[in-house]
């Protein structure tokens, strides 16, 4: 008796269960052959629903099953993967040969010496510095490779920590980003860079001015000041936090209203045009004592030709002590995909230009340069150097090292990996006490594996690589040198 009333009850159960899909289906069918706004729907309702879930999910599937291991963007698996091996300590090595297209128009070629550098002859790279002679405390920087700016607020609390400890093990610098410094950037005794956006989050007054007082007081905690003109994301655009995002400590930071959309202006109020920057960048090293540099992403070359020529009629007092060239390959932050695709020059055209303008004009020893966008690799950075810069910074390759997976989900506070989430339960997956090792080595390797292709070309450190060191390949089975592809300037 009581078999048969267990089966009446799971018959019970099941004829409920199966009443109610079948209702959600009818529901379905009749909302998708009523409504108006999707053709497929209407016409195919319920398995149309299906085309709308691959179209989601395709991306997905593509990166793992279908796509070859140099096809995807924007990083394909094989730069994740070396990225992923070097920030585990696991090394670059691979068998077999490589799947990297020698044929391929743009792809690169170091010209290695028939004797390359004894180890004994090898040299440690040079720390350079920054604002020497020009403010009363220059910074002197050790790493070629650096962190590129990522708020807090576009990234989690953990993702900045274990930045900044790693940071710290690695001896490289934190740029915080627009978002402001944090107590999260504090966590590492590392060197930052405190990053002043268009909205000044961070570094504003009660009105969303500029702060002198607050301004004196970050100095206290940070090598130097970078001001955002620009970035290769979205040049001309400035940057959105979402509501959801914006919650109340993110808010406190910033000096904004929380759970509303963080908006940034497209530009600088106060800073309109190449004068008014000048007078901003002395006036905010005379008031901190520290290094002030700019961010900008190149649309050509009136604007840094213009900076050069106003810097030498006013003097080299006025100039910024280093300038970020961001690539338009630019991409952690959110940003309309229009400009993201189409605005400003890629980083291989506008590095080789600028520092080609700072050495016309006999600036490059006074104005430091740094390349970003999209320069993960150790070849990218060695190309960087070769091409005239002096560090590297990169922002997604230390986002690899987090653990990113390339969801492309930055924007939807809904990371898997919780790199880009204030969601509890995601953060949860980020342990900072693994992954700041992570982030360590991998800045580590990156540098390391610079001077191994430096060692290759025969010289004894990075800092030594010039255009001469590098071919880029133009069509297959021609290549043509770096150096004759952008030519010296006569003034070196």
């Amino acid at each position: 008796m009581p078999i048969s009333l267990n089966y009446l009850l799971i018959f019970s159960i099941g004829t409920i269960l199966g009443l109610i899909v079948v209702g959600a289906i009818i529901l379905f069918f009749i909302r998708d052959v009523t409504q108006k706004e999707h053709a497929i729907l209407r016409n195919y309702p319920i398995i149309g629903r299906l085309r709308y879930f691959f179209e989601m999910q395709g991306k997905y599937f593509r990166q793992y099953f279908f796509t070859g291991d140099r096809d995807e963007l924007p990083f394909n698996r094989a730069t994740r993967g070396w990225v992923y091996k070097n920030a585990k300590n696991k090394g670059g090595i691979v068998g077999f040969g490589s799947t990297y297209d020698l044929r391929e128009p743009g792809a690169f070629i170091f010209v290695n010496a028939a004797f390359p550098i004894l180890e004994e002859d090898q040299l440690p790279t040079p720390k350079l510095s920054i604002g020497e002679g020009y403010c009363s405390h220059p910074f002197q920087a050790q790493s070629i490779i650096n962190i590129s700016g990522m708020s807090y607020g576009a990234i989690s609390a953990p993702a900045v920590r274990a930045l900044s400890l790693g940071a710290a093990r690695a001896g490289c610098w934190l740029n915080t980003g627009e978002g402001g410094l944090s107590p999260y950037h504090l966590e590492g005794e590392c060197d930052r860079i405190m990053q002043i956006g268009t909205a000044k989050y961070g570094i504003r007054d009660e009105h969303g001015n500029f702060s002198a007082t607050r301004a004196k007081e970050i100095a206290q905690f940070v090598k130097a000041f970078e001001i955002k003109l620009s970035q290769g994301a979205k040049p001309g655009k400035g940057g959105v936090l979402p509501a959801s995002k914006v919650h109340a400590e993110i808010a406190a930071i910033r000096s904004i209203p929380p759970y509303k959309d963080s908006i940034s202006p497209n530009r600088h109020h106060d800073i309109g045009n190449i004068e008014q920057l000048l007078d901003q960048i002395a006036f905010i090293r005379d008031l901190t004592g520290r290094p002030v540099g700019i961010k900008v992403a190149i649309g050509g070359w009136r604007f840094i030709n213009e900076l050069c020529d106003t810097i030498l009629r006013r003097g080299l007092t006025c100039a910024p002590d280093f300038i970020t060239i961001d690539g338009g390959e630019g991409g952690t932050g959110a940003a309309p995909q229009t400009l993201m695709d189409h605005a400003s020059l890629p980083i291989a055209e506008a590095l080789p230009r600028v520092v080609d303008a700072l050495i016309e004009a006999d600036l490059k020893q006074r104005i430091r340069v740094v390349a970003a966008g999209k320069l993960v690799t150790a070849a990218q950075g060695a190309w960087a150097l070769s091409a005239g810069a002096d560090f590297v910074n990169s922002a997604r390759g230390f986002m690899f090292a987090l653990g990113c997976i390339q969801a492309m989900r930055c924007h939807l506070n809904t990371c898997p990996t919780g790199v880009t989430t204030h969601n509890p339960r995601l953060q949860r997956g980020l342990v900072v006490e693994e992954k700041y090792l992570r982030v360590a080595n991998y800045a580590t390797n990156l540098n390391r594996e610079i001077d191994m292709i430096a060692h290759s070309c025969g010289l004894r450190h990075a800092r030594e690589l010039r255009r001469e060191h590098l071919r880029i390949v133009e069509t297959a089975g021609k290549s043509i040198a770096l150096n004759i592809l952008y030519p010296y300037p006569d003034k070196q």
